[in-house]
């Protein structure tokens, strides 16, 4: 992630108070994420675009989720009418053409207008951005993976472009760093779905992948109670395995950088660590909630990241 300098008006587009409350209403939920967003000791240009990145990557994914605030203030924006505000496919589209002005013209949404001088000043490209709005729209269509490669295509489109964008906005991207970024970016988007599968099944979406679930004899029905099962605990652990085994494959990225930016990737990856330490600290018991890792578990984690270990 990565941030340009400047503050866009709150109101910016339209003249009225809900612009505002819809944009910091979204950027105020980097705080909940699993990983740091633009943590203080970033350069201050690097906080801004990073904030500008994540504004666009949690808008997104909360007109997928059907999570944006009440009052329809981020439909109107979009050009979308109220009636219309509940079709999630719709606002995507209205989103993407959105995010095309970012590029050619003026955008009408305020995060999207916060994005505009980080696209110009690090050169961004509409890709990443066109998948992430693409994986959203696969979750309107697709609920159920059969294979772990089919979740590994959906994570492609879902978390890998966000690495993909941090790395251009500090001006590191090489094909190796891209690839070791994509394992750490999959591995963090795994561990994400390990915690909320109750979350998720209360959408009607499964992350874990049928093939996996009929090995370890779970059923979607195990899935629906207070408490795992055995079956279910099995499960779990054998996609977190997967998933730091992930990390592992991409945590040498940290070392490939140097500064402020190579605290940053650890922060990533020892977020990771952390969270899966959480899962395994429930006895992969993910239903009750998500586990949550403690502060102290996470500086931890950062230690050993950045000391090559792990």
């Amino acid at each position: 992630m990565r941030r340009p300098r400047r503050r866009q008006c709150a109101v910016t587009g339209t003249g009225t108070p809900h612009a505002g409350e819809a944009e910091r209403g979204t950027l105020d939920k980097a705080a909940h994420e699993n990983f740091p967003v633009a943590p203080f000791f970033l350069p201050r240009a690097w906080r801004t675009d990073l904030m500008a990145v994540y504004g666009f990557a949690r808008l997104v994914d909360d007109i997928g989720d059907g999570d944006l605030a009440p009052g329809g203030a981020d439909a109107r924006l979009l050009g979308v009418s109220a009636t219309d505000a509940d079709d999630r496919l719709l606002m995507l589209d209205a989103f993407e053409a959105d995010l095309r002005r970012v590029f050619d013209a003026t955008p009408r949404h305020p995060l999207l207008r916060r994005l505009q001088p980080t696209v110009r000043r690090c050169s961004l490209t509409p890709e990443p951005f066109l998948g992430l709005i693409a994986a959203n729209r696969q979750d309107q269509l697709v609920s159920r993976y059969e294979s772990y490669d089919d979740l590994l295509a959906y994570c492609a489109l879902s978390a890998n472009p966000v690495g993909h964008l941090v790395l251009a906005v500090t001006g590191t991207a090489t094909p190796e760093r891209i690839r070791r970024s994509d394992a750490i970016c999959t591995a963090l988007q795994i561990v994400e779905h390990l915690q909320d599968v109750a979350e998720d099944l209360g959408r009607d979406r499964i992350y874990l992948p049928a093939a996996d679930m009929k090995r370890f004899h779970v059923q979607e029905a195990d899935l629906v109670t207070t408490t795992a099962g055995a079956s279910v605990r099995a499960l779990i652990a054998y996609e977190a395995q997967r998933a730091r085994d992930l990390l592992n494959e991409g945590a040498p990225l940290v070392g490939s950088v140097h500064g402020r930016l190579r605290l940053l990737l650890a922060g990533f990856v020892a977020g990771g660590r952390a969270a899966i330490h959480a899962i395994a600290a429930a006895d992969f018991d993910v239903l009750p909630g998500p586990p949550k890792p403690g502060k102290v578990r996470l500086l931890r984690e950062v230690g050993v990241t950045l000391r090559g270990e792990g």
